[in-house]
């Protein structure tokens, strides 16, 4: 993560950015959307706000991020606030110190330990399934989309493949889309389903567990190999259901969705995570609380 800056800054909407969330070197994972950590022109908000990557794109990420404002437990960041009508496109959640997946890898020096594998994948897998109940498909799975604070992870860019193109229109090579996490059936253009939700989610496991989206079987670590692979099966009534695999990684949780998420609230039961994740997270905490921006009357972006 880049080191907070004085004004002048940059301004979206009614906020003033402190720093880019995501790192921009080349190498970084795809992101689908431009995230910052921005303050409010009365300083009284921090908030992750986040724009389209592109024109093109703004009026599928409002809608997206209009739909995002729903509850799916605690572990989904949702949206709470959006641009009006007209104006530019942005919208906000509010701040909590968390880092992106691939940045706490980076962080960590490596795949992470058996016991954060299986709170990750849980918690994930539980708010994924309270989507699917709710009639919704998330469609934006990724490690980016990860993000972990220090009680446990929280998903965002819901939609982020509706936006990216129209069902019927292939996604292959855009930008901001993670290959190695979107459902071949998406890829190609088709609508977004459940099941591709579990690709995506069988991805980003793979991904905590060995550095990459498509390892081999042998590379993942024994509690992984047979659902993965499951998850990761290019068709799609093969894979497992999201509620599966929370109960494969969680087996003494109750059969409901949201009773199960709900018993891995962060008052219940804090994930496990690397020391120096901590750290970053914290560290983060401590460079935006410390960061001096100018104050603004009004917005002009």
């Amino acid at each position: 993560m880049q080191q907070p800056h004085r004004s002048p800054a940059r301004r979206i909407g009614p906020y003033t950015v402190i720093t880019r969330l995501d790192p921009t070197d080349p190498g970084a994972s795809p992101v689908p959307e431009q995230r910052f950590i921005a303050r409010s022109a009365d300083g009284d908000r921090t908030s992750v706000v986040s724009v389209p990557l592109d024109n093109a794109t703004s009026a599928r990420f409002l809608v997206e991020a209009q739909a995002s404002r729903c509850h799916l437990g605690p572990w989904f960041a949702p949206v709470t606030e959006c641009a009006d009508p007209g104006l530019p496109v942005w919208c906000a959640r509010p701040y909590l110190p968390a880092v992106p997946l691939p940045t706490a890898l980076a962080v960590h020096g490596g795949p992470f330990p058996d016991d954060t594998l299986r709170d990750l994948g849980a918690r994930l897998a539980g708010t994924i399934a309270i989507a699917h109940a709710s009639g919704l498909a998330y469609a934006g799975v990724s490690p980016a989309s990860v993000l972990l604070a220090g009680d446990g992870p929280r998903l965002t860019c819901f939609g982020a493949v509706r936006t990216a193109a129209e069902d019927g229109q292939p996604r292959s090579g855009l930008p901001g889309l993670e290959p190695g996490s979107l459902p071949p059936e998406q890829a190609a253009g088709g609508r977004p389903r459940p099941p591709g939700d579990v690709y995506a989610l069988g991805a980003v496991l793979a991904y905590a567990a060995t550095g990459h989206t498509v390892p081999e079987r042998d590379e993942l670590p024994v509690m992984l190999r047979s659902l993965v692979p499951a998850c990761l099966s290019r068709d799609p009534a093969a894979r497992p259901r999201a509620i599966d695999v929370l109960q494969a990684l969680s087996p003494d949780s109750p059969t409901s969705p949201v009773a199960t998420v709900l018993d891995l609230e962060p008052e219940a039961h804090r994930m496990r995570l690397p020391g120096r994740v901590i750290a970053a997270i914290a560290q983060q905490s401590a460079s935006v609380l410390a960061a001096d921006v100018q104050r603004h009357p009004e917005a002009d972006e």
